[in-house]
């Protein structure tokens, strides 16, 4: 039988009391305030990148809201691909230049120099279409980058190699091969970035799922009616059972329940709710049913409020572009220019054979494979490392901006601590033995599911005490904690309200560690025999182990450290004494977590959020990086931008790691590719001609190729990073 409405623990496990959490505020009232637990958002901004939002199978920018956009690309690039690829065979294998530059004679049979120009216009008609269509929504929004880069590359090698193949020029511009190796290659890199990035979901979705489709409200005396949740209205009397999610914020005014909040405070412990005290709307009453005066329906209930504040984060989000956009709007107007300078010189030199050859193998070479390649390739591998790591990547973005973050934002419960009670101390009376009292406590607490009797329970069994004590006439205290009899003899434990009720003594020999204790912002209980406290029990959430490691590995790199929690000062002080925090905010109510996310940023700081909670979802998207605890609520997973899949708080490290090392590999493939083709281009353009040397386009194309494979095994020394969360935290 769950029991944990009757403990008086419910109102110990943030402070000593209750009403000392928020100093004149009602308590149930700001039964979500009281609760530290946050849930990190993953990140749900999209990718808003030229080749990932701009313009992918003809997309133009798009807002955060969509399912699937990432999945949807990635089948789109993927089948796209694999069709091309088994064109691209023949059109290559067929190419008189490809035979020339390989030495090998080009299959020869009547209508064979027909099979590349008519397989390679197949290829750019339906391999090249996202470019095409990229093209066009990059010129509409005035932001040239990647997929204006391709486009106008092999439209480019598209006209140049039919005016070859038709004969209507004597100049060599047989580009179909090049044009079908660049539509293969360049396919395959947005491939694998939309294969990288996955699909995320929308964390308002997961967060309305957690609202009931119906309520039953009460009519009259007797009279349950069953009615769809638009139909509550302020004032409504609804019967929430046990079991089922409340379906709008309210007042208990009949029944007492233990409520599961987790959903919403993150935390593992449920609350007892009775007549007087306020429910929250998908929250869940777990042991009775209770009656609810429904006083906020719709957008006026909190899970909306906080709903409101996660679409309002991400839409404030920034929307960075990814370096190799950047690096392609530089390189198309750089190509641009160089091709019409190009033009021009030639042109005024009396050659227009040599003006049209060169601009065209300046504008064909100047499609960066490489750089095509340099950051996807980077992204793959990353995310593939990552899980391997127990990181899942949701946002690429998220990731790039990992190794500018210069503060972490942990929230306490079940973060940087366990988030379940742990007994931490046991003082005893004079004459008591205590393994003794330890035992007894647990024999009587062995009847109860609260999280608090769990400990107690625990505690002893770690102890190896007696579990043969049999308990008689068990019964729960409403509000106060259990009782039950031992040998004939009553025992009760329970909190600071039971002894003020019952007017139990306590001796003071246990004065001394309770106010320690609660100076730490321990809760108390207290083992009562014969109307006298016998022994007194410090319930704390015990801090991780690895939180320390955690602390000082990010200390080390640079990175301070900050706590963010719904509890009492005293607690949260402690904790953050405990682990070298340097900077900690306490008793912040759920809505204002993203405000306190936004206070760190306006100093300057680059903020990186990590929860596992739902009331963590807005400081998540909030945060330039959100961090999900995998173990936390489903609404924190899908706001943020990484999920770890563990409950290790070291795991950040890998994190950090993750993006600076990878950012390193993506500068030095961007560098290698557009220095390939700062190079390149020159040469094409013929600045050497004086002194005898031009390149060639068979030559252009072949060091295009070893870029790209340059680039590509660049990209694979990332899978010698180190990314072991327990080796990344040693000094």
């Amino acid at each position: 039988m769950h029991d944990s409405a009757a403990h008086e623990y419910a109102g110990h496990d943030r402070a000593v009391d209750s009403d000392h959490a928020h100093p004149g505020h009602d308590h149930a009232a700001h039964a979500l305030a009281e609760h530290e637990h946050a849930g990190h958002v993953p990140h749900a901004e999209h990718d808003h990148s030229a080749h990932g939002a701009h313009a992918h199978a003809g997309h133009a920018h798009g807002d955060h809201g969509g399912h699937g956009g990432h999945g949807d690309h990635a089948a789109l690039f993927r089948n796209r691909f694999w069709v091309s690829l088994v064109l691209a065979i023949p059109v290559v294998a067929f190419s008189p230049m490809f035979a020339e530059i390989l030495g090998y004679p080009a299959p020869s049979f009547p209508g064979a120099e027909w099979i590349s120009p008519l397989l390679g216009t197949v290829v750019f008609l339906y391999g090249g279409w996202p470019f095409l269509t990229g093209l066009v929504a990059e010129v509409r929004v005035r932001q040239p980058g990647m997929m204006t880069l391709i486009a106008m590359a092999i439209t480019v090698a598209f006209v140049a190699s039919w005016v070859t193949s038709l004969g209507l020029s004597d100049l060599d511009l047989d580009f179909w091969w090049e044009l079908a190796l660049l539509i293969v290659i360049m396919l395959l890199g947005h491939w694998l970035e939309m294969r990288a990035l996955g699909a995320a979901s929308s964390a308002l979705d997961a967060l309305a799922a957690l609202l009931p489709d119906r309520a039953i409200r009460v009519d009259g005396p007797v009279g349950l009616t069953e009615v769809p949740l638009g139909e509550l209205r302020v004032g409504d009397l609804v019967l929430v059972r046990s079991g089922a999610r409340v379906p709008a914020d309210g007042t208990v005014v009949d029944g007492t329940a233990e409520f599961d909040e987790s959903m919403i405070t993150g935390e593992s412990r449920t609350v007892a709710r009775g007549a007087g005290d306020r429910v929250t709307a998908g929250t869940v009453a777990t042991d009775s049913a209770v009656r609810v005066r429904v006083d906020a329906v719709g957008a006026d209930t909190a899970l909306a409020g906080i709903q409101r504040l996660v679409a309002d984060a991400q839409r404030s989000s920034s929307r960075a572009q990814a370096l190799a956009d950047r690096a392609a709007a530089l390189l198309f107007y750089f190509a641009a220019g160089a091709g019409v300078l190009t033009f021009a010189v030639w042109l005024l030199l009396g050659s227009p054979a040599d003006a049209i050859e060169r601009t065209v193998t300046v504008l064909v070479i100047a499609c960066p494979h490489a750089l095509g390649l340099a950051i996807p390739l980077v992204i793959a591998i990353s995310t593939e490392r990552a899980a391997r790591a127990g990181v899942l990547v949701k946002s690429r973005l998220a990731l790039e901006r990992m190794r500018t973050v210069d503060t972490v934002l942990f929230d306490k419960t079940g973060t940087l601590t366990r988030g379940e009670p742990v007994v931490t101390d046991v003082a005893v009376a004079p004459g008591v033995a205590r393994d003794k009292a330890l035992a007894i406590a647990a024999a009587l607490e062995r009847s109860s599911e609260h999280p608090v009797a769990r400990a107690l329970v625990r505690a002893a069994e770690e102890a190896e005490l007696d579990a043969g004590i049999e308990v008689t006439d068990f019964r729960s205290l409403t509000a106060r904690g259990v009782e039950g009899r031992i040998a004939g003899e009553l025992v009760r434990v329970g909190g600071p309200a039971l002894l003020r009720e019952e007017d139990v003594a306590v001796p003071s020999e246990l004065d001394e560690p309770v106010a320690a204790w609660s100076g730490e912002g321990a809760a108390v209980l207290y083992l009562v025999q014969a109307g006298r406290a016998r022994a007194a029990f410090a319930v704390r959430d015990e801090v991780r182990p690895e939180s320390r490691e955690v602390v000082d590995a990010l200390h080390r790199r640079g990175v301070r450290v900050a706590m963010i929690t719904g509890d009492a000062r005293a607690v949260a002080e402690s904790v953050g004494a405990e682990l070298g925090i340097d900077e900690v905010f306490a008793e912040v109510r759920p809505e204002d977590k993203d405000a306190k996310v936004a206070e760190l940023q306006s100093r300057g700081a680059k903020v990186a959020m990590v929860g596992d909670g739902v009331n963590d979802a807005p400081a998540l998207a909030r945060a330039d990086v959100g961090i999900a605890i995998g173990a936390g609520t489903d609404v924190a997973i899908e706001s943020a931008g990484v999920v770890l899949a563990g409950n290790d708080p070291r795991s950040v490290l890998t994190v950090i790691e993750l993006s600076r090392s990878g950012y390193r590999k993506m500068v030095q493939n961007l560098a290698w590719a557009t220095g390939y083709n700062v190079l390149s281009v020159p040469l094409a353009a013929g600045v050497l001609a004086g002194a005898g040397f031009v390149l060639s386009p068979a030559a252009g194309a072949i060091l295009m190729s070893v870029s790209t494979i340059v680039v590509a095994l660049n990209a694979q020394l990332l899978r010698r990073v180190r990314l072991r969360p327990e080796e990344l935290a040693q000094p």
